[in-house]
């Protein structure tokens, strides 16, 4: 059983107040928070009382984790930070922390052709359905990015620098290198995109947030054979609390159930009906993505319904906040 710490509970207190809209404490010494779709977390050792980045967001990320991290750590920098995985959402902010705080970033070695400008993912699949986020994808940033002079490999042995109550489980199928890490004490999850918390290529349930165990964003995924794989050996874990990268945390007899049936059903639930890696995947190395399988062909009118979306959620986002503020 994990201790109390009640600086931590005074911290979050503090933090709270400045940004209660857009940050939470996942549980004691994690600390998560939101900017516009994507997480990134804050997590601190209880020995060493030293602290690591996960993720860094977009782009516009920076200000907001600089600021959270000055009130939850009074402007000590993290030890390190660490990469689930290199796709543009968890990355957006990388070089410039690395660079002001000057700290090493960690990824799983696979990540590294896409974190040192050697090799570009595998192109988004916008063809794989289930909402705007989807279509939009080709808009998404794939190229690589170039943090070689930061950049090192995590540990073989799978703990986690810096934290010693962690461990990180390697869970490809969304990317090459994705990884997880789990507190085997109280058995918390950060997942990255391993699954995620809510539906995410749905614009809708991305303003609104609501919770859903879903496998890991279809149309970044290039392996969904990797993808079961990975979320069965989460689920095998039986985590209390899930943190992904998408979506609030969640915990709770739902959340075992939706995860349970995910594992279970993978192919049925997670797997889209049809897209670009379904029948084959792509197929990556240490040095970058090797194969790819053909492209679907693209329909005007696909854009057209995209279009259509856009204007449904927009209205229905709008009616909602409407409504919610005649409640208050």
């Amino acid at each position: 059983m994990i201790e109390h710490d009640e600086n931590s509970t005074d911290k979050l207190h503090h933090q709270t107040d400045h940004h209660e809209h857009h940050s939470h404490q996942v549980t004691e010494r994690v600390w998560g928070m939101k900017d516009i779709f994507v997480n990134f977390y804050f997590i601190e050792d209880r020995e060493t009382h030293q602290w690591v980045l996960v993720d860094t967001g977009l782009a516009t990320s920076k200000n907001k984790i600089l600021k959270m991290a000055g009130e939850l750590f009074n402007d000590k920098p993290p030890s390190a930070i660490i990469l689930t995985h290199g796709h543009f959402d968890h990355t957006g902010s990388v070089e410039a922390l690395a660079s002001h705080w000057h700290v090493p970033v960690y990824a799983h070695y696979l990540e590294f052709p896409y974190l040192s400008g050697k090799a570009s993912y595998p192109p988004p699949d916008p063809s794989v359905g289930g909402g705007l986020m989807s279509l939009l994808s080709p808009f998404y940033k794939k190229e690589p990015i170039d943090i070689s002079g930061h950049l090192n490999a995590l540990p073989e042995d799978g703990s986690v620098p810096f934290l010693s109550e962690w461990k990180f489980l390697h869970t490809p199928g969304h990317a090459p290198g994705h990884i997880s890490l789990y507190r085997e004490g109280d058995r918390v999850l950060v997942a990255g995109d391993a699954l995620v918390t809510t539906q995410p290529e749905s614009l809708f349930a991305t303003i609104t947030q609501k919770q859903k165990v879903c496998g890991p964003p279809s149309y970044f995924t290039y392996d969904w054979i990797a993808g079961e794989k990975s979320v069965q050996q989460i689920a095998a874990l039986k985590p209390t609390i899930v943190a992904s990268g998408h979506g609030k945390p969640f915990s709770g007899a739902e959340m075992e159930k939706e995860l349970e049936a995910l594992a279970q059903n993978f192919n049925a639930t997670a797997v889209p009906e049809s897209g670009r890696y379904v029948d084959e995947p792509a197929i990556a190395d240490a040095s970058g993505v090797r194969y790819l399988p053909a492209k679907i062909p693209s329909s005007s009118k696909a854009w057209l319904i995209a279009l259509g979306l856009v204007l449904v959620t927009i209205t229905a986002f709008s009616v909602t906040k409407s409504r919610k503020k005649k409640l208050w």
